[in-house]
């Protein structure tokens, strides 16, 4: 055998047994009649000594250098009292050397592939070989690991299989661009690299695979971002007969057993829920962090009659005014309120206006255009206390939550309103069916456009003209996302089954009969076969991994992940591609003017 245990195995209780080991030299520490090395494999360090009673192990074992791959074979021991070390988990045993082999020699290393080492991101990821080796990515991906045998465990134990659907598609343009597969069969003609299985998962429906499920693997021609990639995976998930509360019942059972079996944390279903309205009235966003408060306050109605302008000018013109109480915050500094000030800017806020509380009175540019009664009353409704700060935004309704829900989540991190390694799950529920599109007047699907509808909606969807301002922008769609500390983990709805509704939809989102048959048309086909009610979702793998260890980027939880460009530094990708592949597709590069 090459080994009989790990270097994250033994114990005190294996102490005097002969064991075979391999795995890389982590360091080497030579003290002249004692040499030794920590041996390392994905499961953990283990301390191995050569001495003098061996001179030609000790001699050899003298040219070992840093990864190194080696097998050892020699005899467990106890470490002495005072050499025991407490931080590895086999740090109460050594094992001295009997014979060894070097299975391979390692070129010197650009980094340290120790758990302290400091890498920059870029070096990392040219030698992901070696970045791989680290401590910190070898839990990240045993943890991915983990989530995924979860999540199938719960999945096989509720009946559902797991189906690949095709990599190899009919480009939809819809949402994102697409990656593109030119076909050397069919020149001319394009395959597009799924964005998600979203179709052919209802189409798995219709064939009455009932209950579906796959980790699927998904591409999208974006512009990156840290929680973004241009391939990514998802948790994908459809079940016929099904309305949201079987949805959420499944999807909770699969976060359970990610989160136990992932870190060893518990997340106790059933998992808040909370309608779109409400969530942008409380929190102006539609993935409310909910570790901590500051819930925002509309206060149109109480400052209506107070003289400021800045406030009396917006209301005028069909704009809110909104507004929050930061604990401390009567302590911020005038270049603090600037830098906050500076922050709802980006968000399109011509400002931010603020009264602190403190010592039992009220300061800040705005008291003056307060009566006394006034600011009581607002002060009451935000809930502020002596020390404490109040803050304003009046502005167009999308602009003023947009604002204040960056607002609110500078200031719970700033103020550690919430812990680390703290976790709220909530699903918002009952998002509209349709947005307005203003730069190319007409009414866009807020989701995508098989999207059902709220039955209690039923009637303005099928009579509301689609015109600006029309009450088709009141219907609700029987759609949901799954928000965990304030970053969207999955979206989902329930899908149109009836032809009748999905005309009308296409009807509302000015695709005409003859568009809707040349982008769909062997999906619409597909669903005049007899189609039954279903649902679906799709959690982020990489989003809840990176969201489980603490991290913003979601490349730390991938094994070859692409830079923000999307390059692979590794292999190079993209790169040039030989001519003759480009004459067998059928493809000539051309150079764009500058």
């Amino acid at each position: 055998m090459k080994r009989t245990h790990t270097c994250g195995e033994l114990r005190k209780a294996n102490v005097d047994q002969t064991v075979t080991l391999a795995g890389w030299v982590q360091n080497r520490r030579d003290h002249g009649s004692l040499m030794f090395i920590d041996l390392r494999d994905r499961y953990g360090l283990t301390q191995i000594v050569f001495d003098l009673d061996n001179p030609d192990v000790l001699e050899l074992g003298q040219h070992v250098r840093s990864e190194w791959v080696l097998q050892i074979t020699g005899k467990v021991i106890a470490r002495p009292d005072d050499m025991v070390n407490p931080k590895m988990v086999t740090g109460e045993i050594e094992v001295t050397v009997q014979s060894f082999k070097i299975f391979s020699r390692s070129a010197p290393i650009p980094f340290e592939t120790d758990a302290y080492a400091k890498v920059g991101e870029e070096t990392r990821m040219k030698y992901r070989y070696l970045d791989l080796r680290r401590p910190q990515m070898q839990r990240n991906l045993q943890v991915r690991h983990a989530v995924c045998h979860a999540i199938r465990e719960v999945m096989d134990g509720e009946g559902f299989m797991e189906i690949e659907t095709p990599i190899l598609g009919r480009s939809t343009p819809e949402g994102a661009r697409d990656y593109l597969v030119p076909s050397r069969v069919h020149q001319g003609k394009y395959y597009a690299l799924p964005q998600s299985p979203q179709i052919f998962k209802q189409i798995l429906m219709v064939g009455g695979c009932d209950r579906y499920y796959q980790i699927a693997r998904c591409f999208r021609d974006e512009d990156l971002r840290a929680d973004r990639q241009p391939e990514f995976t998802q948790f994908d998930v459809e079940m016929s007969f099904a309305d949201p509360d079987d949805i959420f019942a499944v999807i909770e059972r699969c976060m359970v057993a990610a989160f136990k079996d992932g870190i060893g944390v518990t997340v106790n279903p059933p998992f808040e829920r909370m309608p779109y309205s409400v969530s942008m009235d409380k929190y102006g966003c539609d993935k409310p962090d909910l570790r901590f408060g500051l819930e925002l306050h509309d206060l149109c109605k109480l400052v209506k009659e107070v003289e400021f302008k800045v406030f009396t000018a917006v209301l005028e013109s069909g704009g809110i005014v909104k507004g929050m109480a930061v604990p401390g915050g009567a302590e911020f500094s005038r270049k603090d309120m600037d830098n906050l000030t500076e922050l709802v800017k980006i968000y399109g806020a011509k400002g931010l206006a603020w009264i602190k509380v403190q010592n039992g009175e009220y300061s800040g540019a705005p008291v003056k255009f307060f009566k006394p009664e006034q600011l009581n009353a607002v002060r009451d409704e935000l809930g502020a206390k002596d020390g404490d700060m109040m803050m304003f935004v009046a502005d167009k309704k999308k602009i003023v939550n947009a604002s204040l829900a960056a607002l609110r989540n500078e200031m719970g991190s700033r103020l550690n309103l919430y812990k680390d390694g703290e976790f709220r799950f909530v699903w918002i529920t009952d998002f509209p069916l349709f947005e307005w599109n203003e730069e190319e007047n007409r009414w866009d699907a807020a989701h995508h456009p098989f999207t059902s509808i709220n039955e209690e909606d039923m009637e303005i969807f099928m009579t509301a003209e689609k015109t600006a301002g029309s009450r088709i922008g009141e219907v609700r769609s029987s759609s949901y996302d799954l928000v965990l500390n304030g970053v969207e983990l999955a979206s989902g709805s329930v899908r149109i089954h009836d032809a009748e509704v999905q005309k009308r939809v296409f009807e509302l989102l000015n695709i005409s009969p003859e568009q809707a048959k040349d982008r769909f048309g062997f999906f619409i086909d597909a669903l005049s076969y007899g189609t039954p009610p279903h649902a679906g979702i799709a959690p982020g793998i990489d989003r809840l991994v990176a969201m489980m260890l603490g991290f913003e980027n979601i490349r730390e939880v991938i094994a070859f992940p692409k830079t923000a460009k999307a390059i692979d530094l590794m292999t190079e990708a993209p790169g040039d591609v030989d001519s003759k592949q480009l004459r067998d597709l059928g493809i000539q590069n051309v150079t764009p003017k500058r």
